[in-house]
């Protein structure tokens, strides 16, 4: 953390205060060259034996600690020769051609563990840096400018931790296009909301490696053997999954998930995401959680004032109202009077209230704008399906069709509806497990208020992706052909997806979520789950002060 200090304050209190932590690939090639170190070995001389000569002696993962410092480490490799003690401490990179040797948080890292050494009654005067990429061996000598820069960045650290203010981003630095946790700080993104001078720098987004599996075989078993999730059905293994390449597992309706794949995904913050046979949301499973207390702290602060509150809820029904308005256009097919294009007075209508929602003075008028607007949407939302698809013809037997009038909801009336059900259900599912990785409650929201067990806040969050990732796939699903009459069932006049509906339809929300989208803000290319992550630190970056207002997402 000393060294996270000295080369970034803000990281290192990302990372020791908020406990936030990301991977790249030189976090995991470093990994790769302590694999030896990182194994004790050896034991250190007693320091009030004088042996001669002197025993040298290797000790390796070497742990200290000082009340007197204030710090506690883990050495790399220590070389003690009697009482003389040279911490060696590994880098993966190669040596840079600097005046020093090295880099100056590397150096305080180093001296600090010279510290320790001293406290335990050794004497360590200067230390090793060793460079694997390079073979190399840099000498760090302990002088007295090097010991007050390691005290003043332990009392610096410390100061910034107890005071509960995360320091300012770094303004343009070039350490931050490699920093891994640069999607999470969002340095340039905080800058140009703050003073919207320079457009952020395009950020390399890497691909998601990891997707959800899903489970909804009647009577299926969830099992781990090795690092392998088993999914089986009458004890017949019908499918595999490499742990490395699951990011949550969702179960719909009555699977049975064992103690030891139960513990294993909790312990590598795999959520579990638990469905009903009908595919609504019931809640998810994970291990201890997040540990950024902080953000929750702001969110219930900020959940307690009505006016934050409505400021937050009238940006996001006025970006549900856009995204709505411009699904229609994109996809508008025509009707009887419109054949070609989504009339003007229906634009105009759908800018009449996006206005009257950032004029909104209350919730309840809130709900009321956003209520006639979605009328007015689903409404017109047959025009976005193809005309062969909305009539009865021979390609759906006899007089199916997939018509619709109006949303019926609990239970749904019709093919339309019951996907557009289905495709909410797993677009708060997705919202719900995300905010919980960045470190929310999903629970306690802004515009929807609280109720029990209801996750108010992923369904505030999935408002404006309402349009673009839900109701998109279901069009995708019927335009395209994917969903038909044999994918559904109906009884007692409710009409729901059967197994293999599900199966096709979970297929296209997930390629949905796979899409790449530039930010309209932002202008770089990222996935959509990607952008609802950003979407939801974001929120956290606005609740913690850092930046005025939260800005929704609005495709163009």
């Amino acid at each position: 953390m000393l060294n996270e200090y000295v080369y970034c304050p803000r990281l290192a209190y990302l990372e020791w205060v908020q406990g936030e932590w990301a991977d790249s690939a030189d976090t995991v090639d470093g990994r790769h060259v302590h694999r030896r170190v990182d194994k004790s070995a050896g034991k250190p001389p007693p320091t009030d034996e004088a042996q001669e000569p002197p025993e040298r002696v290797h000790v390796h993962s070497l742990e200290l600690s000082s009340d007197a410092l204030g710090l506690i480490a883990r050495l790399d490799l220590a070389e003690f020769e009697g009482r003389r003690a040279v911490p060696v401490d590994y880098k993966r990179g190669k040596r840079p051609h600097v005046a020093r040797g090295a880099y100056d948080p590397e150096r305080v890292q180093l001296c600090a563990q010279g510290l320790l050494l001293r406290e335990h009654g050794y004497e360590a005067n200067e230390g090793v840096l060793y460079f694997a990429a390079s073979r190399e061996r840099v000498l760090v000598v302990f002088d007295d400018e090097l010991v007050d820069a390691t005290r003043a960045a332990a009392a610096g650290l410390r100061l910034i931790a107890s005071g509960g203010q995360m320091p300012p981003p770094l303004e343009n630095s070039p350490k931050c296009p490699r920093c891994s946790l640069a999607p999470i700080c969002l340095p340039d993104e905080v800058h140009y909301l703050r003073n919207a001078q320079a457009p952020p720098r395009p950020m390399a987004v890497q691909g998601t490696p990891a997707l959800p599996v899903y489970v909804q075989a009647r009577g299926a078993k969830v099992a781990k053997k090795g690092e392998v999730l088993e999914i089986s059905v009458d004890d017949e293994v019908t499918a595999k999954a490499r742990l490395i390449d699951v990011s949550q597992l969702v179960l719909q309706g009555g699977v049975y998930l064992t103690g030891p794949a139960l513990h294993e995904l909790m312990a590598r913050q795999i959520p579990v995401t638990w469905l009903s046979h009908g595919g609504w949301f019931l809640g998810h499973t994970i291990g201890l959680g997040h540990k950024n207390v902080e953000l929750r702290s702001a969110q219930y602060r900020a959940s307690f004032d009505a006016g934050h509150c409505l400021r937050l809820a009238r940006d996001i029904v006025a970006a549900k109202i856009r995204n709505q308005r411009t699904l229609l256009r994109r996809n508008w097919k025509g009707s009887a009077d419109t054949p070609d294009a989504m009339p003007q007075v229906l634009l105009q209508q759908f800018k009449q209230d996006v206005d009257a929602a950032e004029r909104a003075r209350s919730i309840e008028q809130l709900l009321g704008v956003e209520g006639n607007a979605a009328a007015r949407y689903f409404e017109h939302f047959r025009n976005m399906l193809s005309p062969d698809k909305r009539a009865a013809g021979q390609n759906f037997g006899d007089g199916w069709c997939f018509d619709f009038t109006r949303r019926t909801r609990r239970p749904p009336g019709d093919a339309v509806n019951a996907l557009l059900s289905y495709a909410y259900s797993l677009l708060a599912r997705t919202v719900a497990v995300t905010l919980t990785a960045v470190g929310f409650d999903a629970l306690r929201g802004f515009y929807h208020q609280s109720r029990y067990g209801r996750p108010s806040l992923a369904l505030d969050m999935m408002e404006p992706f309402r349009p673009l990732l839900a109701d998109s796939c279901v069009l995708m699903a019927i335009n395209n052909g994917e969903i038909g009459p044999e994918d559904f069932v109906t009884a007692g006049g409710a009409v729901n997806l059967n197994e293999r509906g599900r199966r096709a339809f979970i297929a296209g929300f997930e390629r949905r979520l796979g899409q790449e989208v530039v930010h309209p803000l932002f202008g770089y290319a990222a996935e959509y789950r990607q952008i609802i992550e950003l979407q939801c630190r974001l929120l956290g970056r606005h609740l913690l002060g850092e930046i005025d207002r939260w800005p929704a997402f609005v495709t163009r």
